[in-house]
């Protein structure tokens, strides 16, 4: 099991963290995308067994984690292009994705302006909205303003607890809201930016040739991320209803499992 090395590297817009395990071997390097908005803590456990025969790096977005937060709102196209920015000056050559929601569409995104650089991709759902969907999805996860009552925290907290996966601990729950907190009053600028691309996911997706494995757990898209097998020119949903949110840290080895498989 490898050790996880943290550091920091200027991007186009501003200093990006990431996290990296392993060293480079004949396999591409994957690379992680997390959720929104959350940071690449949530592949920490993923990351340490994933490791052992390539390198694996997972990147805080921008405004994400400990990244630094962008001047004005990126959409999907951008948190791309800045995420290459960074990968660029890694020089580590051709890569193969890991993208989870939000990361899911960055990821097709990353594909689809450098297709020749991308090498296999799999997505942990990928969410294909009608119009009147979208909508309600952004009334959801509209922002709530800050007050004495705290009642963004409780808020969020609430969420954490109806959504969380089976074995997830408090203490887990706990580390992953403190997550959503990092960004200030742009936390929530990546769901904002997901649910902007619908129709531009949709339209990517068609065209890429790249061989893309959909994981689908038991949460909150579960019911969703199906639709998308049908725009796959070269791919699969396998579901996964034994998952739900936290599945890496609950059941790293059969996450691990998955990724290599569809990968390879």
């Amino acid at each position: 099991m490898n050790r996880i090395r943290r550091a920091f590297i200027d991007a186009d817009y501003g200093q990006m963290h990431y996290r990296m395990a392993g060293t480079p071997s004949e396999k591409p390097a994957l690379v992680c995308l997390h959720q929104s908005p959350k940071s690449s803590r949530e592949f920490i456990e993923l990351m340490k067994l994933a490791s052992d025969d390539r390198l694996v790096i997972a990147l805080d977005s921008p405004g994400h984690g400990e990244s630094d937060i962008p001047l004005k709102k990126m959409g999907i196209e951008g948190y791309a292009a800045s995420l290459w920015s960074a990968i660029d000056k890694m020089d580590i050559g051709k890569i193969d994705i890991l993208g989870h929601h939000t990361g899911a569409k960055v990821a097709a995104e990353m594909a689809y302006q450098r297709p020749d650089d991308v090498c296999g991709i799999v997505m942990v759902s990928a969410l294909v909205l009608t119009p009147e969907e979208r909508d309600g999805f952004k009334a959801e996860f509209k922002p709530i303003a800050l007050d004495e009552a705290g009642t963004r925290f409780q808020h969020i907290w609430a969420q954490a607890v109806k959504y969380r996966g089976p074995g997830v601990t408090l203490e887990q729950l706990a580390f992953s809201t403190a997550e959503n907190l990092r960004a200030g009053e742009a936390y929530e600028w990546g769901h904002e930016a997901a649910f902007d691309y619908t129709e531009a996911f949709a339209e990517r997706i068609t065209k890429l040739p790249h061989r893309i494995t959909v994981l689908n757990p038991k949460d909150m898209l579960f019911e969703y991320t199906p639709r998308v097998g049908k725009l796959l020119q070269n791919g699969e949903v396998i579901d996964h209803p034994e998952w739900g949110f936290g599945f890496m840290d609950t059941d790293t080895e059969a996450a691990v499992k998955a990724v290599k498989a569809a990968l390879n």
